[in-house]
C-alpha cells in the first residue's frame, strides 16, 4: 500500500523533467496496463490508433 500524495509532493515538479516511460514497456507489449495511485486502480488502454485512454 502507498501512502496518499499530498500537495507537497507536487513542489518543484514544474522545475524538474519528469520521468519517462515507454508505454509498451508498461503494458508488457500488449495493449493494457493497470496504475495503482493512493489505493485507487486505472486502466491505461493503447488504442488501435495508436492513442492513450487512462480509465478509472
Amino acid at each position: 500500500m502507498t501512502a496518499p500524495l499530498t500537495s507537497s509532493a507536487f513542489d518543484g515538479a514544474s522545475q524538474t523533467t519528469p520521468p519517462q516511460h515507454d508505454a509498451l514497456a508498461l503494458t508488457g507489449s500488449g495493449r493494457k496496463a493497470q496504475i495503482v495511485l493512493n489505493d485507487m486502480v486505472y486502466t491505461l488502454t493503447i488504442t488501435r490508433a495508436g492513442k492513450l485512454i487512462l480509465t478509472k
